[in-house]
């Protein structure tokens, strides 16, 4: 790609954030660069500081639109989901996402990112919504939904870090999605449990 049809279409923005993936795929992210990436879109070195400041604003960048791909994965899996096969489908889908974007998703969630970055908050915000929702839904009567639902999304995002970093088999997609599966439902037999416990003392 040209610098001249970069400028004439006006797309540097997504040309940077191409380069930026694609970079992601090939080297992770010690390749990724706002020269790295200006050398990849063929555009001029100082081109990308036009939409982003620094590397982590171009991270943010990259995240954000990770984020929103992964919403998108998770709500074609279950737009509402309320019940433990529900949400153990989900999880299923959040850590293949993570296992199918590896760079990605640790540039997501592993890399440094602009805290100033109003799209990458918007699109983080989205997902909680959505675990949250999941929550209300599949355990009626918990009063903190939002203690809930960041437990359950540690327990689901510890799933896919443990996978991607060897510490549990993802020698097949059907190995992993029993394991994810067997440790979320496990967590809403634990929660039965104590609720039960609670009542009868």
């Amino acid at each position: 790609m040209s610098q001249s049809s970069t400028y004439h279409h006006g797309d540097l923005r997504a040309a940077c954030l191409r380069a930026a993936r694609e970079l992601l795929e090939e080297d992770g992210s010690a390749g990724l660069s706002l020269r790295a990436v200006a050398r990849r879109a063929g555009v001029s070195a100082t081109a990308p500081y036009r939409h982003y400041a620094d590397r982590d604003a171009l991270v943010s960048a990259v995240a954000a639109e990770g984020y929103r791909e992964l919403a998108e994965h998770l709500a074609a899996t279950h737009p509402a989901p309320s019940t433990p096969d529900d949400l153990a489908a989900v999880a299923v889908v959040y850590v293949r996402f993570a296992l199918d974007h590896p760079a990605l998703f640790r540039a997501m969630f592993a890399e440094p990112c602009d805290p100033t970055s109003e799209e990458r908050l918007a699109a983080t915000e989205a997902i909680t919504q959505y675990v949250q929702g999941i929550v209300r839904s599949a355990f009626p009567g918990v009063e903190d939904t939002g203690a809930l639902a960041t437990t359950v999304w540690a327990l689901v995002h510890g799933l896919a870090f443990l996978h991607l970093d060897g510490k549990l088999d993802a020698s097949t997609p059907e190995v992993v999605a029993d394991q994810v599966r067997t440790s979320v439902l496990a967590l809403f037999a634990a929660s039965a449990g104590l609720r039960t416990a609670t009542t009868a003392g």
